[in-house]
């Protein structure tokens, strides 16, 4: 217990985990604040017009579906109906996640309904990059200054020393997303209140709000770890960035290019970014031309891969750099 509070107040006293603390503070209140001053009440004339022009589209994808079932029984001119499925439902607006509303025509209006999944998702992405950098730079710190030998001068026992870092940095991590999260939604909770509007938050909003966040805070906990793992293996903070900069050029960039010109099948499935999108949205919605070779008319190439193939790879990446870490950090010379 000892050695987690006195990891817990080295945590703490580092400048740069304060200065990342500074960086996401300021970060969520310039977003904050260009929310407020961009946004105001509408008037009854601006609820009237977009009531009208939701009206509109509903009635336009009504339309639509209605074509679709036509070309489906033959009522349409061939050329017409090439551009159709045989299966309408994907045009059935009944079969749809939500109808047009008025407040999706509503212009510089803030909607809280409308706006908290980007939010939401902006939050993570902040709070994963705060995670990665700080949990590569406490470990990285301390190999690359020698700190990590005087702390095992006190405390002779490697993994040990190693897990109550990595437990101490994850705990912190956790604290710092539940109250950062709590901020930043009461934030903009309030400015569709009182400079927007709420939005419709029906019964499977306030569900899938909460679990899209829990999923992102444990995101934000394989950042750390694995920010924390490849910096314990290159003994520096910069091995963590340098790794996940040579990833994201030679293997996301670089592949994917490749895997375009060649025309490999599900190509995406090669990506550690499609089990980050699996994982945190439910279910990655994915495209593949090359199932939609030498097939005329319409063709659906997409597919999906769900939350639970998501979460295995990343435990499998994260807890493969872990192990590795480990091992290292247990038989290596740290002088």
């Amino acid at each position: 217990m000892n050695l987690v509070r006195a990891e817990l107040e080295r945590l703490a006293a580092r400048r740069f985990v304060q200065l990342m603390l500074v960086l996401l503070v300021l970060a969520f209140g310039v977003t904050a604040v260009t929310t407020l001053v961009g946004s105001h009440r509408p008037s009854s004339i601006e609820v009237a017009e977009a009531q009208q022009a939701a009206a509109e589209e509903r009635q336009a994808l009504e339309s639509t579906y209605q074509r679709c079932l036509a070309a489906a029984r033959g009522n349409l001119p061939p050329e017409e109906a090439e551009s159709f499925p045989d299966d309408c439902s994907a045009f059935d607006p009944a079969q749809r996640e939500r109808l047009p509303v008025a407040t999706d025509h509503l212009q510089g209006v803030f909607n809280f309904a409308n706006q908290a999944r980007p939010l939401l998702y902006l939050l993570i992405l902040f709070l994963v990059l705060f995670g990665f950098l700080v949990g590569a730079s406490y470990i990285g710190a301390d190999l690359s200054t020698g700190g990590v030998v005087n702390l095992l001068i006190w405390r002779p026992r490697r993994l040990a020393v190693l897990g109550a870092k990595l437990g101490t940095l994850l705990g912190a991590l956790t604290a710092v997303s539940v109250l950062a999260s709590t901020a930043y939604g009461g934030a903009f909770w309030l400015i569709g209140q009182t400079a927007g509007m709420p939005g419709a938050t029906d019964e499977g909003f306030w569900p899938w709000l909460w679990l899209t966040w829990a999923r992102g805070v444990v995101l934000v906990l394989f950042a750390a770890t694995a920010g924390f793992a490849i910096a314990t293996l290159g003994r520096r903070t910069a091995a963590a960035l340098g790794a996940v900069m040579a990833y994201t050029v030679v293997w996301e960039l670089g592949l994917r290019v490749v895997v375009e010109v060649v025309g490999i099948p599900r190509g995406e499935d090669w990506m550690l970014s499609t089990y980050l999108d699996a994982w945190l949205t439910g279910e990655a919605r994915l495209s593949d031309a090359t199932r939609c070779r030498g097939v005329s008319g319409y063709c659906d190439g997409t597919y999906q891969l769900g939350w639970g193939l998501g979460l295995a790879v990343l435990l499998a990446v994260t807890g493969g750099l872990t192990v590795a870490a480990f091992a290292a950090f247990r038989r290596r010379d740290l002088i």
